[in-house]
C-alpha cells in the first residue's frame, strides 16, 4: 500500500522522517478521539488525516523488542493523563513492514510526533518517564494533578531520611532502564545513605567508563570516601576541647560525611583562613572534593566556590 501525505496528496516517503516546521495544534472542543489505538494498513491513512486536527504520537514497536515493552506502558499512562491532547497510535512494524519503511523507521522503539500531516519531532529508545514528560512539555501543557514521578518519590524519601525506600525505587528503575546510567548513580547514592558503601562502590565500578568518570559518579564516590576518612563518634569525642588545625579538620570532615554540608564547608573555609598549610593544603583540596560530591550546580557549590575564589584572589 502507499500512504498519502494529507498535506499534498502525494505518496508519503521516508523523507518525512526529517522534522517539519510548526508546532502541534490542540484538538477542538468535543473532537478528541480515543486516546490509544492500534495502527495498521487499514487505518494508517485515517490516522495521518486525523493529525490535521489532533496531534498523533506514533509509537513504532516490535514484539521482539524488550525496550518497546518497557516504553509502551509509560506512553499509555501519559496518553491517559493528557486526556486527548494527543492520540497515541501504536504501529507493530513486524506486521506492517511496508508502512514502517515509508515512515522511515530504522530501529525501535521509534516515537514520532505527527501534526498537520507532518513530522514535528521524534525520539528513539526507551527513555525514562521523566525525560518523556520533559519532551512532551515542549509541545503540550502539563496535565493537572500529575502524580509524583518515581524520581520525585525517591528524592522525597531521601530528604525524609528513608534511604531504604529511595534505594528500592532506584533498584526498580535501574532494572527497567539498564542502559540509563543516571539511575545506577542514584542507586549508589541511596546505598551510601543507607550505610551500604561497598554495594554502592560496586554499582559505580560497573558503570561504563565514560559514566564512571563523570561528575555525578565521582560525587557519589567522594561521599563514600568521606565516610571512610571521617572520624568515628568515639574518635570525635576523644578530641575533647581541642581547637588545633587537626581537630578543626576532623570535625569538618565528620560534618561532611554526615551530610551537614554547609557546616562542613564553613569549617573547611575557616581552616583555610587559619592554617592554609595544614595537611598540604588539605582544607582547600577537601573543599573541591565536596564540590564534586554536591555537583557543579548545587547552591552550596556555587556559594562556596565564590567564597573560595574571593579568599584566594
Amino acid at each position: 500500500m502507499s500512504i498519502v501525505d494529507p498535506r499534498t496528496g502525494e505518496p508519503l516517503t521516508a523523507d518525512t522522517s526529517e522534522p517539519q516546521a510548526g508546532q502541534p495544534t490542540q484538538p477542538e472542543a468535543g473532537e478528541a478521539p480515543e486516546v490509544i489505538i492500534d495502527v495498521d494498513a487499514s487505518n494508517i491513512q485515517q490516522v495521518l488525516e486525523l493529525s490535521m486536527r489532533v496531534p498523533v504520537l506514533l509509537d513504532c514497536w516490535a514484539p521482539w523488542c524488550q525496550p518497546c515493552k518497557t516504553l509502551m506502558p509509560v506512553l499509555e499512562k501519559l496518553a491517559r493523563e493528557y486526556q486527548g491532547a494527543f492520540l497515541l497510535a501504536k504501529l507493530n512494524i513486524e506486521e506492517n513492514q511496508e508502512i514502517a519503511t515509508q515512515l522511515g523507521v530504522r530501529s525501535v522503539p521509534d516515537v514520532k510526533l505527527v501534526s498537520q500531516g507532518g513530522l514535528v519531532d521524534h525520539f528513539q529508545g526507551a527513555l525514562p518517564e521523566k525525560e518523556i514528560r520533559e519532551w512532551l512539555g515542549r509541545y503540550f501543557p502539563a496535565p493537572e494533578d500529575v502524580p509524583a514521578s518515581p524520581e520525585e518519590q525517591a528524592a522525597d524519601a531521601l530528604a525524609a531520611g528513608d534511604a531504604a525506600t529511595a534505594r528500592a525505587i532506584y533498584q526498580e528503575l535501574a532494572q527497567q532502564y539498564p542502559d540509563h546510567a543516571p539511575y545506577q548513580v542514584e542507586l549508589a547514592r541511596a546505598l551510601v545513605a543507607e550505610g551500604r558503601a561497598e554495594e554502592a562502590r560496586s554499582v559505580l565500578d560497573n558503570l561504563p567508563p565514560e559514566e564512571r568518570d563523570a561528575a555525578p559518579a565521582r560525587g557519589v564516590r567522594a561521599s563514600i570516601e568521606f565516610g571512610e576518612e571521617a572520624p568515628s563518634a568515639e574518635e570525635l569525642a576523644a578530641l575533647g576541647d581541642r581547637d588545633d588545625s587537626e581537630a578543626q579538620y576532623l570535625r569538618a570532615l565528620r560534618r561532611v560525611a554526615d551530610g551537614d554540608y554547609e557546616a562542613g564547608l564553613e569549617g573547611l573555609l575557616a581552616l583555610m583562613k587559619r592554617d592554609r598549610a595544614y595537611g598540604d593544603d588539605a582544607a582547600r583540596k577537601t573543599l573541591l572534593r565536596v564540590f564534586d560530591a554536591l555537583g557543579a550546580d548545587h547552591p552550596l557549590t556555587v556559594a562556596y566556590r565564590r567564597k573560595l575564589f574571593a579568599m584566594l584572589y
